[in-house]
């Protein structure tokens, strides 16, 4: 069996081999991206993707370890990395703590991933002290997101990026062994990335991360709207539909099934 990298395996990929990350969220998907990725992100988008949700508030803790745990059983490469679901970490550094323990001993996973900068640090150090490996995420954040008009590129100003900066920095004095940074400013995110010592991984952000991530269901095209930095790998809806319809005509038409595709049928 392949040796499952680990968190330390990423964290010295800084400037080194691009770090390939996807969401991941069923055991048939795991099954497919676990040759071939770095690390599986069982992502809180999971909301919005599986359950139609309009953000990621409504997640729960519940949710994301039943995802968590299939990904990890059907994966054996890749890290494996649960989003800390919004109102699971940020009332107290105890509430934080009680959560991500939940989460990876129910899971499996080897590290989990919360959002917030400066104002998150406390936590990061406190939950890393106890031997949580933590993914900071900071720029756009979408568990502050409640509406689709909110989903907008951060660092505009000189102020925001700044802002940026320092949230990135903050995350990563306290321990975080890498981090997410998500639809910002292409020359922030650059800048962000040669200034902090840890793996950042972009989303919406700039080629010189240490690393890129996407939301597969995005990627392969199975999602309605899906944001401008966005690239189609595939065309999947397309595809399904197209089966569907087949299948729908065969059915209707008296062709499926024939009695090859029966018990006892003859071939």
């Amino acid at each position: 069996m392949p040796k499952r990298t680990t968190v330390s395996d990423i964290a010295t990929r800084k400037g080194k081999t691009p770090i390939v990350v996807l969401t991941c969220y069923t055991a048939p998907m795991a099954r497919i991206l676990d040759p071939h990725v770095d690390i599986l992100l069982v992502g809180d988008s999971l909301g919005m993707v599986l359950y139609g949700m309009e953000n990621t508030q409504g997640v729960t803790l519940d949710m994301m370890i039943q995802h968590g745990k299939a990904v990890v059983k059907h994966s054996s490469k890749p890290l494996v990395i649960i989003d800390m679901p919004f109102g699971t970490y940020q009332s107290s550094k105890e509430q934080a703590l009680d959560s991500c323990r939940r989460v990876m001993a129910e899971t499996g996973a080897q590290a989990v991933k919360l959002e917030g900068g400066k104002e998150m640090a406390e936590t990061i150090r406190f939950l890393t002290g106890q031997g949580i490996p933590v993914m900071g995420h900071v720029g756009l954040m979408p568990q502050r997101v409640k509406t689709p008009d909110g989903y907008r590129y951060q660092g505009r100003t000189d102020a925001e990026a700044a802002a940026i900066l320092e949230d990135a920095k903050a995350v990563e004095n306290v321990g975080a062994f890498a981090l997410v940074i998500e639809a910002v400013k292409e020359d922030v995110a650059r800048h962000i990335t040669a200034q902090v010592k840890i793996p950042t991984i972009g989303i919406g952000a700039s080629p010189a991360c240490d690393g890129q991530v996407l939301v597969i269901d995005d990627m392969l095209g199975m999602s309605g709207h899906t944001p401008s930095f966005v690239k189609h790998y595939a065309h999947l809806s397309d595809a399904i539909e197209k089966a569907v319809k087949t299948y729908v005509e065969e059915v209707r038409n008296h062709t499926f099934p024939s009695v090859e595709y029966c018990f006892g049928g003859k071939k």
